[in-house]
């Protein structure tokens, strides 16, 4: 089960942190990566990072966000800054590739310009 929070309503320019909490072991789960949806579009995924700590992020979001994982307590977060109203979606984290694990409820971003 995946559980994701720390999303909200903020001014573009804000920042926000999301996380995630497993009640697996992510160290299990291997790669984990940040998804997002915004209304009317198709899931994408926006960060992953290895079990090891390697990172990988889209184009749109690189130099803004930091994906990081602790895997002795089994969360995954993704640290947002300089947001943009195109950031506005709901946030979800899963494996990386595939997203084979079950999704979460995910946490809704919102930023206003």
């Amino acid at each position: 089960q995946l559980v994701e929070s720390g999303g909200g309503l903020v001014q573009a320019g804000g920042s926000l942190t999301l996380s995630c909490a497993a009640s697996g072991s992510i160290f299990s789960y291997g790669a984990m990566g940040w998804y997002r949806q915004a209304p009317g579009k198709q899931r994408e995924l926006v960060a992953r990072i290895t079990r090891g700590g390697n990172t990988n992020y889209a184009d749109s979001v690189k130099g803004r966000f930091t994906i990081s994982r602790d895997n002795a307590k089994d969360t995954v977060h993704l640290q947002m800054n300089s947001l943009k109203p195109e950031d506005t979606a709901v946030y979800y984290c899963n494996a990386w590739p595939g997203a084979g694990l079950a999704w979460g409820q995910g946490t809704q971003v919102t930023v206003s310009s």
